[in-house]
């Protein structure tokens, strides 16, 4: 794996990864993913205890928002990137006591066959997940834990007490555009909570700092 960067976002928990591939006139040839790398490089050393148990493929058409998605007991991180089109990732603060609680962002991750790297994003536990998608588009994540349906929630992306302040604006606009165009949800996205019923759950106390 050609490691080239690692970046902090907004939220300095939230990290890109970005890796290389090498092209010539064939295509490329990449390695998405050694262990090795993840888990030994300085760069990674958020990722040196953390451990893949479930590998997740998702397909989405434009228009699609997904999320926000969260998982406790077990906790869920998730390292996830785009296999084909453009997704852009979205991550929100639910820890209790976080100076960034309720806070937003975004990030978009568009694959290029003409690019000599792509990227993943890191979004560990602690952090609701969502994604929206401008084009038809395939991702995949790793996670650190097995799907649990009974210890799972989600807060709708259209929730009103969200707070935008930290994202870039320009991908908050291009989420408004996408929601003013009749947004392709699943109900329970649409009509999830918000963030102030989600903080008022005894649950909520699963995620603390």
């Amino acid at each position: 794996m050609k490691l080239i960067e690692v970046k902090s976002l907004v939220i300095p928990e939230v990290k890109v990864v970005r890796f290389g591939r090498f092209k010539d006139e064939r295509g490329y040839f990449t390695e998405p993913y050694r262990s090795s790398d993840l888990h030994e490089d300085p760069r990674t050393d958020f990722l040196h205890d953390v451990k893949f148990l479930q590998q997740n493929e998702s397909y989405s058409t434009a228009g699609v928002i997904r999320g926000l998605h969260f998982q406790w007991t077990p906790h869920m991180g998730k390292f996830v990137r785009t296999i084909r089109g453009r997704m852009v990732d979205m991550v929100m603060d639910i820890r209790k006591g976080s100076p960034t609680l309720g806070h937003i962002i975004a990030y978009a991750l568009p694959d290029s066959l003409d690019a000599d790297y792509s990227e993943w994003i890191w979004v560990p536990p602690g952090f609701a997940h969502g994604n929206y998608f401008t084009v038809e588009s395939t991702i995949e994540y790793f996670c650190t834990a097995e799907y649990s349906p009974t210890t799972e929630s989600g807060i709708s992306p259209l929730a009103p007490d969200i707070d935008w302040s930290q994202c870039d604006p320009s991908l908050k606009a291009e989420f408004d555009l996408i929601v003013q165009h009749s947004a392709n949800m699943s109900e329970k996205d649409r009509d999830g909570q918000s963030l102030a019923d989600w903080l008022a759950d005894p649950r909520s106390n699963h995620y603390t700092i």
